[in-house]
């Protein structure tokens, strides 16, 4: 069973080395932040985190997947993300046994305030303003065997900028099957759902109808239509294997193949070592198979302690990104 759902891997993996080569798409859909990949234990492992679990941020990476959490588990995150942006997400999760797994989640990417310029005021009117995006996320999963779990995330997604925003609403929907004690096969589907159309004042503009001779109109009351921009839909197959797990030690590695409708299809392959549930060492690689791709190394640590009732995680990445600035990721978690 192992050997066939690996081979299925394998072919999609072929085909987007295939699919390297086509157009990228890259600046096509709208709601790019829906694309950054969330939490330092995740980022750590190369972004390969659709088929992991026991981790609030599966409510990013894998809605199935959170049937699989334990207790109550709660996730604050926060990044200096690229040029000058943050990011930051909260989440948490509530096993309710034969009811099923329910949970939130909160995003917001925002830039910090931005000198506003004209073309009659090129170097600055002296007026700042900021950029703000934002999902609401709701989860409900549950196992329909003892193997086989799905899961559904409705989403709440905004943009502003200036005097201007757009909003819409999209859904995920995950699966994941345990093959065994020690491997696991997930899939998933990202950011089904609407179109972002800004709307706004700061849209507003004065039109005329002519010259203003001959009964032509001045000054008529208009507001700019812009386009409807998709949302970045993204397919997901993912595995992972525990290949070392005794008292002491657990080694997982795992793998993803992700088709974007923005970019170019690649693939994610992460490691994570844990010495008694308590120290972690991740180490991971984002967008093989891309070229001139800035992503790619991911290196990061975390710490656990326990307190019988209640569990810390604290979790560090460092991801190498090209070119820009390295952003860094910081997860605090607690497990009930």
């Amino acid at each position: 069973m192992r050997k066939f759902y690996s081979a299925i891997l394998l072919v999609l993996l072929l085909e987007m080395c295939q699919s390297a080569l086509a157009q990228s798409k890259v600046g096509t859909t709208g709601a790019q932040f829906l694309g950054i990949g969330i939490g330092a234990r995740a980022v750590a492992m190369g972004g390969a985190f659709t088929a992991m679990k026991n981790d609030a941020s599966m409510l990013y990476w894998n809605p199935a997947a959170i049937a699989r959490n334990e207790r109550v588990q709660t996730a604050f995150i926060h990044s200096n993300w690229l040029i000058d942006t943050r990011i930051a997400w909260a989440g948490a999760t509530a096993n309710f046994g034969d009811g099923g797994t329910v949970g939130g989640a909160v995003t917001l990417l925002t830039s910090g305030e931005i000198e506003r310029t004209t073309e009659r005021d090129p170097d600055g009117t002296g007026e700042l303003f900021s950029t703000s995006d934002l999902s609401f996320n709701l989860t409900y999963a549950r196992p329909l065997t003892d193997r086989f779990a799905v899961g559904i995330t409705a989403k709440l997604i905004s943009q502003s900028l200036y005097q201007s925003s757009a909003q819409t609403v999209a859904i995920d929907l995950g699966v994941l099957f345990d093959v065994s004690k020690r491997f696991r096969l997930a899939a998933t589907m990202h950011n089904f759902g609407g179109t972002m159309r800004v709307r706004g004042n700061a849209l507003l503009i004065t039109a005329s109808t002519g010259t203003g001779l001959n009964g032509d109109n001045n000054g008529i009351p208009a507001e700019l239509s812009t386009d409807a921009w998709n949302l970045p839909l993204v397919f997901r197959v993912g595995i992972a294997t525990e290949v070392l797990e005794d008292a002491s030690n657990r080694l997982t590695l795992a793998l993803d193949a992700v088709n974007p409708n923005d970019m170019q299809p690649h693939a994610n392959v992460g490691i994570e070592y844990g010495w008694r549930d308590m120290l972690f060492l991740r180490a991971g690689y984002n967008q093989l198979f891309v070229e001139f791709a800035e992503a790619g190394l991911t290196l990061g640590a975390g710490l656990k302690y326990n307190l019988g009732y209640l569990a810390f995680r604290l979790d560090y990445t460092y991801q190498f990104y090209g070119r820009l600035n390295a952003p860094q990721w910081l997860s605090l978690s607690l497990l009930f």
